[in-house]
C-alpha cells in the first residue's frame, strides 16, 4: 500500500502531451463498435490533455486544486456539510436522434439510484470487498437527487469528445446552474467511449460529465457488461477529482495513499487476488471503481479516495458552491 501521496507526480500529471486531434478524430469516427467486442474506455484522461494543451492556465489552476487537496486530506474536516450530507442536484441533458437514444425517465431514474447505492455503500455488492481492503473501503456519503431533464432532438449520429453536447450554438445543450448542480450529459459519444467528465478547475460552461446512453443506468438501453450504471460512478468520481487507480502511466500514481500501485488498467471480472508486478508486487484493488474492469467487478472506494473527493466540497475548494 502506498504510504504517502506523491506530490512530485503532479509534475508528470500536468506535462503529458495531447493525443492529436487526427488520432482522437479517427478514433470517434468508429461509431460501429458492440460493447461486447470493446474494453471500458473513459476519455477524461483524453479530455484534460486537450483542456491543459487549449488554457495555458489551467496547469497553474490544477496544481492549486492538488495543493488544496493534499492539505485538506491532512486535516479532520467535516464532511457533511448539507442537512447533514452532501446532497448534489442532477440536470440530466438527454440529446437524440432516434427513439432508443431518447432514454426513458425510468432509465434516468435508475442511474440515479445507483450514484446513491455507491456513494452510500449501500450496494449490495459492497459486501464483496476482499478482507485485504475491508479497513479502507468507504461510504463516502454524498447523496444525488434529480432536479430536471432537459430533451434535445438532434440530427448528429455522434457527438465524440470535444464538448459539442454541451454548447447549443453546435447543436447541444448548455449545462444549467454548472456551479450548484452537476449536468450530465447522456447522448451518443462514439468510438467506443463510454463517458467523459470535467475534473474540477475547468471552466463552468463545460462542467459536467457526459454518458453515452448505451451505458446509462440499468434498464432500458443499458448494455451489457456496461449495465449497472458504474460508467457514471467512475465518471462522477473523476468530476470529484479521482484518478484512474493506474495514474494513466505504468505503475503511475493516482495521488491517493491507501490504494495500491497497479500495472496498468484491468478490464473484464479478473480473479482475486491480482498481483501488481509494480514496487512491493501489491495486490491490486480491480473492485475499485477508477479501474477499468467491467460494471460486475467494481463496488468500492476506498477511504483516501473519500478524502480527497470531499475535500474539494471544503470552504476554498473548487467545488465548495455545491455544498451551500
Amino acid at each position: 500500500m502506498k504510504k504517502t501521496i506523491l506530490m512530485l507526480g503532479l509534475v508528470g500529471l500536468f506535462a503529458v502531451s495531447c493525443e492529436s486531434d487526427e488520432k482522437m478524430d479517427q478514433q470517434l469516427g468508429d461509431s460501429q463498435i458492440e460493447s461486447s467486442s470493446f474494453k471500458r474506455n473513459c476519455a477524461s484522461d483524453d479530455v484534460l490533455k486537450q483542456q491543459l494543451a487549449d488554457d495555458p492556465q489551467l496547469s497553474k489552476k490544477m496544481q492549486q486544486i492538488e495543493s488544496f487537496t493534499a492539505a485538506k486530506m491532512q486535516e479532520n474536516f467535516n464532511s457533511r456539510l448539507v442537512n447533514g450530507v452532501i446532497e448534489i442536484p442532477v440536470v440530466v441533458n438527454v440529446l437524440y436522434k432516434t427513439a432508443a437514444e431518447n432514454i426513458t425517465a425510468a432509465q434516468i431514474q435508475s442511474q440515479i439510484d445507483v450514484l446513491n447505492k455507491d456513494f452510500n455503500a449501500t450496494n449490495s455488492d459492497y459486501n464483496n470487498v476482499p478482507t485485504l481492503f475491508a479497513n479502507v473501503k468507504a461510504n463516502v456519503g454524498i447523496r444525488f437527487v434529480l432536479d430536471q431533464v432537459v430533451r434535445k432532438s438532434t440530427n448528429k449520429t455522434s457527438w465524440g469528445t470535444k464538448d459539442a453536447m454541451k454548447k447549443s450554438n453546435q447543436g447541444g445543450l448548455n449545462p444549467l446552474s454548472p456551479t450548484t448542480k452537476l449536468n450530465l450529459w447522456v447522448c451518443t459519444i462514439g468510438g467506443g467511449i463510454l463517458g467523459y467528465a470535467q475534473f474540477p478547475g475547468g471552466s463552468s460552461a463545460t462542467d459536467g460529465v457526459v454518458i453515452d446512453s448505451k451505458y446509462l443506468g440499468t434498464t432500458g438501453t443499458a448494455t451489457s457488461p456496461y449495465n449497472l450504471g458504474r460508467t457514471a460512478t467512475h465518471e462522477v468520481g473523476h468530476w470529484m477529482n479521482l484518478r484512474h487507480i493506474w495514474g494513466d502511466a505504468t505503475c503511475g500514481n493516482d495521488l491517493v495513499a491507501d490504494t495500491p500501485s497497479h500495472n496498468t488498467a484491468n478490464y473484464g471480472a479478473p480473479a482475486y487476488p491480482h498481483y501488481s508486478t509494480c514496487t512491493g508486487s501489491p495486490v491490486e484493488m480491480t473492485m475499485n471503481y477508477m479501474d477499468y474492469v467491467d460494471d460486475r467487478a467494481m463496488y468500492m472506494f476506498s477511504t483516501d479516495q473519500k478524502s480527497r473527493m470531499l475535500a474539494i466540497f471544503q470552504s476554498g475548494g473548487p467545488r465548495y458552491s455545491f455544498a451551500q
